[in-house]
């Protein structure tokens, strides 16, 4: 069956509500400070952040992410940013992300050390971030441009995207997005055998990470959020991960990571990793999901970094091909 995604839709769907979303964008969500002719200057809504109300422009043109979220964020809301940190990857911006709505978006340097400097010569009218991230920069940040922050990352993704939507004053777009990915999920769910046989499906997620031990993802965490929106099973282990995060093992106990489908991806070198290592052991070719072919390599940069939309989106797509067999 062909699934459906929610960018078609939430596209359509904005063209042919222009007129409403401007009006709404328009209306805003909560103070106004009128627009000054002399000045030039917008008027302004209050966005409540992790750091507190922060007043922001209704209708940003200069927008600056520090983080792959937001970035993730921006673009699904039909934003381009003018500047963005990097994550740890060669490819600078994450891969999945195409390569068109990427261009042109300056390079402020790594995402957890970003170049203030570079930031501030961009001149942007709002930087979104998160204060897990950079709660200690904020009050240089502050000085350069309204700066709303959630208070992490990952698990709350869906939270923190209605907080960018609000900066960015899309708000109407943002509720269409998230009602296409809602119908994308139905259609997986469905297209995997339904509710009852998805929720007999135990999965793992386990991610290979250079310079640290080997990772089973736990229920809080973005990709954990995106099965449970299938509807798919855990297996106990999980319930081991700490914080509901992880459970991290060594090579020797890769076995603990055994479930009826097992998903994994690597961050950084794959022998540095102890991938290479682990996926050639007897250990690991002795696991059920191994032996009946439900292991799957995926994209780290997708599965794992990307934390919004449209890297869900594309996730949902790889479920599905992936489990239908």
């Amino acid at each position: 069956m062909t699934l459906r995604s929610f960018r078609p839709r939430a596209l359509a769907a904005v063209s042919l509500t222009a007129v409403a979303a401007l009006t709404l964008a328009a209306c805003g969500s909560s103070d106004d400070s009128g627009s000054d002719s002399a000045s030039g200057s917008a008027a302004t809504r209050t966005v409540k952040t992790a750091m507190g109300d922060v007043k922001v422009k209704k209708a940003p043109q200069r927008v600056v992410v520090l983080d792959t979220a937001e970035l993730d964020s921006a673009l699904t809301l039909g934003v381009k940013p003018v500047g963005a940190t990097h994550a740890d990857v060669t490819s600078g911006f994450l891969n999945y992300l195409p390569k068109d709505q990427v261009a042109g978006i300056e390079d402020v340097g790594q995402m957890m050390t970003p170049n203030l400097e570079a930031i501030a010569g961009l001149k942007p009218d709002l930087i979104l971030t998160s204060k897990i991230r950079h709660g200690d920069k904020y009050a240089e940040l502050s000085k350069i441009a309204p700066t709303v922050m959630t208070e992490n990352t990952g698990y709350p993704w869906k939270e923190n995207f209605r907080v960018h939507a609000e900066a960015l004053g899309k708000e109407a777009e943002a509720k269409m997005v998230a009602d296409g990915y809602a119908d994308h999920v139905a259609d997986v769910t469905k297209a995997l055998g339904g509710k009852e046989k998805v929720a007999a499906t135990e999965v793992n997620m386990v991610r290979f990470v250079e310079g640290a031990d080997i990772r089973i993802y736990g229920k809080k965490n973005y990709i954990a959020t995106i099965l449970a929106d299938v509807g798919l099973g855990r297996p106990a282990i999980t319930d081991k991960a700490k914080d509901g995060f992880s459970y991290d093992v060594s090579p020797e106990k890769i076995d603990l990571a055994d479930a009826d489908v097992v998903f994994h991806s690597t961050y950084g070198d794959p022998k540095k990793s102890k991938e290479t290592e682990t996926t050639g052991s007897g250990l690991w070719k002795n696991m059920d999901a191994v032996k009946n072919g439900k292991v799957f390599a995926v994209d780290d940069q997708l599965w794992i970094q990307g934390i919004g939309y449209t890297a869900a989106d594309k996730i949902l797509g790889e479920l599905h091909k992936s489990l239908v067999k």
